[in-house]
């Protein structure tokens, strides 16, 4: 029953890039209940109004939802309920979670690795390079982690447990979007449990506002997209630490990326 979708037509949020014919609300209606009958819990009610949804824009979302590399992340919404921000009681503890340690012993080499681009970032945007080099680290590890999840099925999945639903709705759309201009195949895409993708961990909004170049996964790319995100939010806030906050809007986070900028800094003075 599942077929390969590998030549689907690529699709904006607003505007097909050629014409898709809609399926009739009995046609949805027969989608749903046959993929139901083969497995009860792998197509909740609820998706049904998220395809009426889709197809309100111009997109036909069954296309994605009859993939084989579709899934439906189960539990899900326990991934946010658990996070490190709710769990950690303290900042020293929040650290822990999150190595601070280890991130401290490698940030120099990170800097040094991409010295000229964190200072051409630092000069175009006004955001100084340690704390770029912090969020890097605080986000993946330095480019080492970018996460197991696939960022359509991650909000696919928020949306079937009805966690957050308007905004995974949202940035399922911001989503399409950004692969349909950059011509990239969505279910080829890595990301966490939140959709977040690449070094600097950028959600579809954000991606489509402060991304910088084309290419993902290139880290000169992510420094300038990272500065350029703050640069942004410093303007609107008045500060760097506020600018820090609206990545990421927990103190815990914050304290820990300008610990980690500030213990970056001690290298070089």
């Amino acid at each position: 029953m599942l077929r390969n979708a590998a030549t689907i037509l690529l699709l904006t949020g607003v505007i097909l890039a050629s014409p898709v014919q809609s399926y009739s609300q009995h046609q949805q209606t027969e989608f749903l209940a046959e993929y139901r009958a083969e497995d009860p819990a792998k197509f909740p009610e609820n998706l049904q109004s998220l395809i009426d949804y889709f197809e309100t824009k111009g997109v036909d979302l069954k296309v994605y939802l009859e993939d084989s590399r579709f899934e439906l992340y189960e539990g899900i919404t326990q991934r946010f309920t658990r996070s490190a921000e709710r769990k950690s009681p303290s900042l020293d503890q929040y650290k822990r979670i999150l190595g601070f340690d280890d991130k401290k012993g490698n940030i120099k080499n990170f800097i040094d690795s991409n010295f000229d681009k964190l200072v051409q970032a630092e000069e175009e945007y006004e955001i100084p390079r340690y704390v770029i080099a912090a969020i890097i680290g605080v986000e993946s590890d330095f480019g080492k982690n970018i996460g197991s999840y696939n960022p359509l099925n991650a909000y696919v999945s928020m949306y079937a447990e009805n966690y957050r639903a308007e905004f995974a709705r949202a940035q399922l759309e911001e989503l399409l979007k950004f692969t349909e201009r950059h011509d990239i195949d969505v279910f080829e895409l890595k990301s966490s449990y939140a959709g977040a993708m690449t070094y600097a961990q950028f959600i579809p909004y954000s991606l489509n506002r402060w991304w910088v170049g084309s290419e993902l996964f290139n880290m000169d790319n992510n420094i300038l997209s990272v500065a350029n995100y703050l640069a942004h939010f410093k303007e609107i806030t008045g500060s760097v630490e506020r600018a820090v906050y609206r990545y990421n809007p927990s103190q815990l986070y914050t304290d820990a990326v300008l610990s980690l900028a500030a213990e970056a800094e001690k290298f070089y003075n």
